[in-house]
């Protein structure tokens, strides 16, 4: 495998589609391996694809309406669906069973049309409603609850001065931030909540001037940056502030946060359907909602955000993005429900296609070894291959290469107290756990 795709400070923006998956999508997301991207449908099911393969391996079924959202554990054993059924299900991909087992299931009062993992244990989950409620859910024995996230009732904002009560926005996404510690709601007039996690309190609040209602927002791998999109069709970078440790009496920071960059489209004021940062932060794209072109916007955050190409995907409108968590690749997905799988393409290395084959930049006189060309004896070239045959290949096991690194984040320190709370009583997402691969025809089984 070429290298510089592995190594996170040599990541470019991609250029070309490699492939593209029939899949019927709605979105798609790449697991933190990178090497399975999961799909989820309007008619409920959620499909896993093997990247190496281009072929379905999982179907898990579990909605009687469309999927709404997913999420995947930080190792990739656990998988979360959200559907506009009211249910919440969380799948364990290491059980062998087909179907694939439910592990949990969470039911809410109202569709539910986003659901994520807490970023370091699969038991503590992050649900938003329709009707703009918020939830956070512990299913650990020692810290059971389901808590609403909610806006604080302040006399002092200009919407409800002179008045006891006031009506409270909606909350229009929820996410939480790459080391878990906050938790960040987008609302529907423009402001940005932010709660402590662990004691479930707001610790600040974010006028976004002129933002409008907040439709989604995207992190670095560090945290340190955080992007947002609204209602006025543009995208807003900004630096995150490091919070103190929530107070006592619940006091909490309001601060109007001023974006280091605004991203939009000035010609056709296209609207935004997703965005998605590539693993080192260098990059940042955006998903236009066009409704003839498949558009994806690139600009080179390492350069002060200077525009740096739109890559042209077809007529298929564009509905999501995702980048690869490790490679110089996207998944975006068409309203037909097609994957495309975008990369950069790169100088073929021929000395990766022998064993022991050298690349030269110059011809050099070779030295023939004396026993180089010697004619092996059949008996012994037969016992050979029989027993390279009998060795056991591993296709289960992922590559070191692959798997996700520890990244440090924003605001994290040793000995920190809201890490070490959502460590506690962890999950079974071990590092080293096999998916059983499922091919088509086991699944009338």
């Amino acid at each position: 495998m070429n290298e510089s795709l592995i190594s996170p400070f040599n990541i470019t923006h991609p250029t070309t589609v490699q492939t593209s998956l029939f899949a019927l999508a709605s979105f798609a997301r790449f697991d933190p391996t990178g090497r399975y991207v999961a799909t989820g449908r309007v008619d409920g099911t959620a499909t896993i694809w093997d990247l190496d393969t281009r072929a379905a391996i999982r179907i898990l079924d579990g909605h009687v309406k469309g999927v709404s959202s997913l999420d995947w554990s930080r190792r990739s054993r656990y998988l979360l669906t959200a559907s506009k059924d009211w249910n919440v299900v969380v799948w364990d991909l290491a059980s062998p069973c087909i179907p694939a087992q439910r592990c949990m299931t969470l039911r809410f009062d109202a569709p539910v049309i986003s659901a994520s993992f807490h970023p370091r244990n699969s038991r503590i989950i992050l649900a938003l409603m329709t009707t703009g409620e918020a939830y956070l859910v512990d299913q650990r024995k020692a810290h059971r609850c389901r808590v609403e996230l909610c806006e604080m009732q302040d006399d002092s904002d200009e919407e409800g001065a002179g008045t006891s009560t006031r009506v409270r926005s909606a909350i229009t996404v929820a996410r939480f931030d790459p080391s878990g510690k906050h938790i960040f709601l987008g609302t529907s007039r423009g402001h940005i909540l932010v709660f402590n996690a662990r004691t479930k309190t707001v610790v600040a609040r974010h006028r976004i001037t002129g933002a409008g209602a907040i439709k989604g927002l995207e992190f670095t791998k560090t945290g340190r940056q955080l992007v947002s999109n609204s209602t006025d069709r543009t995208l807003r970078q900004f630096t995150v502030p490091t919070y103190q440790p929530p107070s006592v009496d619940g006091a909490y920071v309001e601060m109007e946060l001023e974006p280091t960059h605004r991203f939009n489209d000035p010609i056709n004021k296209t609207a935004w359907h997703a965005m998605c940062y590539s693993p080192d932060g260098e990059w940042l794209a955006g998903g236009a909602a066009d409704a003839a072109n498949h558009k994806i916007y690139i600009w080179d955050m390492s350069n002060d955000g200077q525009f740096a190409s739109a890559l042209d995907g077809g007529r298929e409108p564009l509905l999501h993005l995702h980048w690869h968590p490790s490679k110089s690749s996207i998944a975006s997905t068409t309203n037909q429900g097609n994957i495309l799988i975008w990369h950069c393409p790169h100088p073929e290395r021929w000395g990766a296609f022998a064993g022991g084959f050298e690349e030269l930049d110059e011809n050099v006189e070779y030295e023939e070894r004396e026993d180089e060309f010697d004619i092996e004896d059949e008996a012994d070239m037969i016992r050979r291959k029989m027993k390279e045959e009998e060795e056991e290949v591993d296709i289960d096991t992922v590559p070191e290469a692959a798997k996700p690194r520890e990244v440090q984040h924003h605001g994290v320190t040793a000995g920190d107290e809201d890490i070490a709370w959502a460590d506690e009583d962890p999950d079974e997402d071990l590092q080293n756990w096999r998916m059983r691969v499922i091919m088509e025809e086991d699944w009338d089984m």
